[in-house]
């Protein structure tokens, strides 16, 4: 079976809306800053980017909070390059020349923070294996969240960092996104991350601006397995 070519159809729409006086607007979920890095970088010449922290998912409340602090600070970091057209060090897409593009610095929005709400969402599935259907579940709560928060701002597209994971499934995780904006009538934006080195890239990136880089996904079940495997 071919498998859908998610990067190219990203770049696809973005080639559609090459050379429109205003810049599409776009809401991107982030699940952590060092997978937004490159996720922003491959994204800023191309949209007006608001980022979505939105992971209830997390089961730690000060690991939640340290992430969404590195978050806002990368954002910020990114945001300081804008201002100075300073972009030496950046990697874009070949034939983007930055001093043809109407860069915009990028704005942040955090979703409310309820785990209740994750463990409601996975209940019945607690005994599932890492990337199953538990992880099925939990991205669907995110991107739906996501879509009705794209709605309400009235934005062109969403999308989401969790395609640049290599452990992460980007047919699914597509299919999830286009189910959920068809349900709040906005427009999924398709992506793979991991593609073009997106999560080597990331790691690039995370080391440039000295991110926090977390080894679990956040919620309790992928902490403990990974703990498990810590002490086999």
């Amino acid at each position: 079976m071919n498998r859908i070519n998610h990067d190219r159809e990203m770049r696809q729409e973005i080639e559609k809306r090459r050379g429109e006086e205003k810049l599409p607007r776009l809401l991107l979920h982030a699940c952590c800053a060092p997978c937004s890095s490159a996720c922003l970088e491959r994204l800023l010449p191309y949209f007006a980017i608001t980022v979505f922290y939105y992971n209830p998912n997390i089961d730690e409340e000060e690991e939640y909070r340290k992430r969404a602090a590195e978050e806002q600070r990368l954002i910020g970091e990114l945001n300081r390059l804008v201002r100075a057209r300073d972009f030496d060090g950046m990697h874009f897409d070949d034939g983007v020349r930055p001093e043809e593009c109407a860069f915009r610095e990028i704005a942040f929005i955090e979703g409310d923070y309820r785990p209740g709400d994750f463990l409601q969402t996975v209940r019945g599935l607690e005994k599932e294996p890492e990337g199953g259907a538990r992880c099925t579940a939990c991205f669907r709560l995110r991107l739906r969240e996501t879509a009705a928060v794209a709605a309400k701002l009235q934005v062109d597209y969403f999308t989401t960092t969790l395609t640049i994971s290599p452990l992460k499934d980007a047919d699914r995780l597509n299919a999830i996104g286009r189910q959920a904006g068809a349900e709040a009538g906005v427009c999924f934006l398709a992506s793979d991350f991991k593609k073009r080195e997106g999560f080597k890239r990331s790691i690039e990136l995370s080391e440039r601006f000295g991110l926090y880089r977390q080894d679990y996904c956040g919620c309790g079940f992928s902490r403990r397995e990974r703990e498990s495997a810590d002490n086999q």
